[in-house]
């Protein structure tokens, strides 16, 4: 046995897919009028009003429990508004990270103090987190970062270091920061603890990063002895590892890993169905994308349900994960291929050629972010048995 075999096709609860019918009304009356080359951006774009307004429906902290504020639904209920919210290409980069991993882990391990503080926040689009764990010169692999939190003779920590690549810290008012408590870098995973860090403190600088979009929702932190409270520990100390390990499986396995794309090729699809857009070519590459798409949904449907069952399916993760942004990445290219082939006096509508444009160049991130393409084959040969 090995552990594909505990990926099974697995259907949306009917419950669950009820959801979907409010959720697109709402989406279709908050996004009217968006344009294709806006709503492309997804998950990358912060729009806090927006975030707020899901809030106000009981649409954040879906899978918390009511006590902290959620809506106690099932990891299948998420699944379903994340998707018709990344179909849509509505702005849920504010409200993202909080609602995805931060929540859960502080669920999960946090103290009823933390879960008490944080949780109704969250769930109110009051609280918006980022994720402390890339450091310059280690990337995706975790274990060998160096910024450090020193414990006091109080209880309270020193925190030094930098981390970058962090999505939207400019715009977040909290981070889940993966730090070495005790150690040394070459002492790989011992020794690593997650901490909350409170973003205004003094000694925190966040420094937006240009990408080559003109975007900016990457981000550089320095934390120059900024003094954190006892109670800024998550879990236990030392155990961050095995934190941080459980809470990537959230972030690899969901529908992002699957839609970065999904707008543009909305988008080539609207104009394929018209006179002018139709081809026998598009028509074959419409269903080529579409084949593709159809496995790696099911795929991260039963991912999911492992994640409801409690299971912790990290490998399998990794794995939708590189098969997902594999996708992701390719369909850009083959419509550029497409409405390149077009024959002279053909011209696709300025909307799309603006959302390729887009896509292509934010495209490359797809298989950096989350965790590289080598680390995440690595993590699934071990899981196989192979390493």
């Amino acid at each position: 046995m090995n552990r594909l075999d505990r990926l099974s096709l697995t259907p949306v609860p009917p419950e669950d897919e009820a959801l979907r019918a409010p959720v697109r009304a709402f989406l279709a009356e908050q996004l009217h009028g968006l344009p294709a080359l806006r709503r492309a951006r997804s998950w990358s774009g912060h729009d806090a009003a927006f975030s707020r307004a899901l809030a106000a429906r009981g649409w954040l902290g879906l899978t918390l429990p009511l006590e902290h504020g959620g809506a106690g639904r099932s990891p299948f209920a998420r699944y379903v508004l994340v998707e018709e919210l990344l179909n849509a290409g509505a702005p849920v980069g504010a409200h993202w990270i909080a609602d995805r991993q931060s929540g859960p882990l502080i669920l999960k391990y946090g103290t009823p103090a933390q879960q008490q503080r944080y949780l109704p926040a969250i769930c109110r689009g009051e609280a918006f987190f980022c994720i402390g764990m890339s450091e310059p010169g280690a990337g995706s692999d975790l274990a060998s970062v160096r910024t450090r939190a020193e414990r006091q003779a109080d209880g309270r920590w020193r925190l030094n270091g930098q981390k970058v690549w962090t999505t939207h810290a400019h715009q977040s008012h909290f981070m889940i920061a993966l730090v070495r408590s005790s150690g040394a870098p070459e002492d790989r995973q011992a020794g690593l603890s997650q901490l909350i860090v409170d973003l205004s403190l003094p000694g925190v600088t966040v420094r937006p990063i240009t990408d080559l979009s003109g975007d900016q929702h990457f981000c550089e932190v320095f934390f120059d002895d900024v003094m954190l409270a006892p109670e800024a520990l998550v879990g236990r100390e030392g155990q961050g590892w095995a934190q941080v390990t459980a809470e990537l499986a959230y972030e690899r396995s969901g529908p992002e890993r699957l839609y970065s794309s999904i707008v543009l090729f909305d988008e080539w699809l609207a104009w394929v169905r018209t006179p002018t857009g139709r081809s026998d070519a598009a028509l074959a590459l419409a269903g080529r994308i579409a084949a593709q798409l159809a496995p790696l949904r099911a795929l991260s449907l039963a991912v999911t349900a492992r994640l409801a069952a409690g299971d912790s399916p990290v490998v399998e993760a990794a794995l939708v994960k590189d098969l997902g942004t594999s996708v992701e990445q390719l369909i850009p290219a083959l419509i550029a291929d497409d409405l390149a082939s077009r024959p002279d006096g053909c011209e696709p509508p300025a909307e799309l050629l603006l959302t390729l444009a887009y896509i292509s160049q934010v495209a490359p991130s797809f298989s950096l972010r989350g965790g590289t393409r080598d680390i995440l084959r690595g993590m699934i040969a071990r899981g196989l048995g192979l390493r």
